[in-house]
């Protein structure tokens, strides 16, 4: 239960409370100045209990427990940080010397910051867009995929060989760049951080990353959507559409899509169904999101 509320009150997780004021907050000037939308309308829109309370909302929430139960109880066998990151640190020494020179503390915690967002950020769209491309990933990921309502909590619904090879995604990506550092740069190794989490998360958070899964449809300018993963591009991914079929497989920098032809700019005032095709009210049973339907 504790791991549960720490999802709300953890500034490194993207539920934390504040990203989600942000994120309403962001919401309600664009739907307000953008989309011109009557104030009433935007906020009973916000608490809408046909899509708190629909059926892909309360499969979302039994998927969030779910996953609560079966990492804690995959954590013992799962591979640990730490000790990859010795074993990494200790192998450096068999291809690399030591460097003697030294680099001022600033300079290694923005190079150590900037290495481990982009490498992070690659190794999520390169996991997300396996999950698409092979048969035996789909079956796992489609559990998410089959929301038709998309809300915050919706980043939650995910099966839970998913959530373990995420898990394990980033445990490798924060050993091997904790390893290579503290091999060049020795004890000088530390993030920049805010409120306790590295920068670039907390930026990232704080600009409305919890709209990507909601029917705000927040765009950016076309050139900028090529960079950056705006919440509207991450709907076109969730799109029942076959023509926004496999795009947009970011999390937040958009290149990695564009140099893999996957990129595909948001539509003015885009119209989208959410889901998968041809799927029933049956793809929301906790029974089916686990063993398929």
């Amino acid at each position: 239960m504790t791991d549960f509320f720490a999802n709300f009150l953890n500034p490194e997780k993207r539920l934390f409370i504040g990203y989600l004021i942000s994120a309403a907050f962001i919401a309600l000037i664009w739907l307000r100045i953008a989309q011109k939308k009557p104030l009433t309308e935007i906020v009973s829109g916000f608490f809408s209990t046909n899509v708190w309370f629909s059926k892909s909302a309360l499969a979302d929430y039994k998927l969030m427990v779910l996953n609560q139960f079966f990492i804690k109880l995959l954590a013992p066998i799962l591979i640990g940080q730490l000790a990859l990151t010795i074993f990494i640190f200790e192998n450096m020494h068999l291809l690399f010397s030591r460097p003697s020179a030294s680099i001022p503390v600033w300079m290694v915690m923005l190079i150590f910051t900037l290495v481990l967002f982009i490498l992070d950020d690659f190794s999520r769209y390169l996991l997300h867009r396996l999950m698409h491309r092979i048969p035996l990933l789909w079956r796992f990921h489609k559990a998410h995929h089959s929301a038709t309502n998309l809300t915050p909590l919706t980043v939650l619904r995910t099966h839970p060989i998913e959530a373990v090879l995420f898990s394990l995604r980033a445990i490798i990506v924060h050993s091997l760049c904790l390893g290579v550092c503290f091999f060049f740069f020795a004890e000088s190794v530390s993030l920049i951080e805010i409120f306790g989490s590295s920068m670039f998360v907390v930026i990232f958070h704080s600009l409305g990353s919890n709209l990507r899964h909601s029917h705000v449809n927040l765009s950016y300018w076309s050139w900028l959507e090529k960079i950056l993963v705006s919440p509207a591009q991450h709907q076109l991914h969730h799109s029942i559409n076959p023509k926004h079929y496999d795009c947009n497989f970011g999390a937040v920098l958009a290149i990695w899509d564009s140099i893999g032809g996957s990129c595909i700019v948001s539509e003015k005032n885009q119209d989208i169904k959410f889901g998968l095709k041809d799927q029933s009210d049956n793809a929301h049973k906790l029974k089916n999101l686990i063993i398929g339907s």
